[in-house]
């Protein structure tokens, strides 16, 4: 019992540790803020960034003990459309960062060869997800949506 209580907290503190880096990425790119910035929701920043937190805290409470969301086909579209403006806010904050390469190139100097790097960048991808796609994708994620039950 006492090697259960262990676990569990240091997984939930495990969880807690990931999940802030992935809130301090979100905030490193500045979405919390553009949200706030097109919205005109200055003023609620702080709301923002507390349930975005909650957030976190609760999806690692539900994956790390297993539980299920109940409300049946409505909370899942709920949770479906709230997902997607997540998902949503991530592309947005990287198609900003697509910036990358043209600075990139010019610090070290890099002047003929960057259509190199982008193709290599493009291929590594492709050979992943060809790899993935001959190994069968990713059962244990198949395994854990089916068991999730949510309907």
């Amino acid at each position: 019992m006492l090697q259960q209580i262990f676990l569990s907290i240091v997984g939930f503190c495990s969880g807690i540790i990931i999940a802030g880096g992935v809130v301090g990425l979100l905030i490193g790119l500045s979405i919390v803020p553009r949200y706030a910035g097109i919205t005109h929701t200055g003023k609620h920043i702080l709301l923002y960034e507390d349930i975005t937190l909650l957030g976190i805290v609760c999806g690692n409470l539900f994956f790390l003990y297993g539980w299920h969301i109940p409300g049946g086909t409505f909370t899942l579209l709920l949770y479906g459309l709230f997902s997607g403006i997540f998902l949503g806010g991530w592309i947005m904050a990287l198609a900003e960062m697509a910036d990358v390469f043209p600075i990139f190139s010019r610090r070290i100097k890099l002047t003929n060869g960057i259509r190199w790097v982008v193709i290599a960048v493009a291929s590594e991808k492709l050979w992943d997800l060809c790899i993935i796609f001959i190994n069968g994708g990713f059962p244990e994620l198949r395994k854990k949506i089916n068991a999730a039950n949510f309907l």
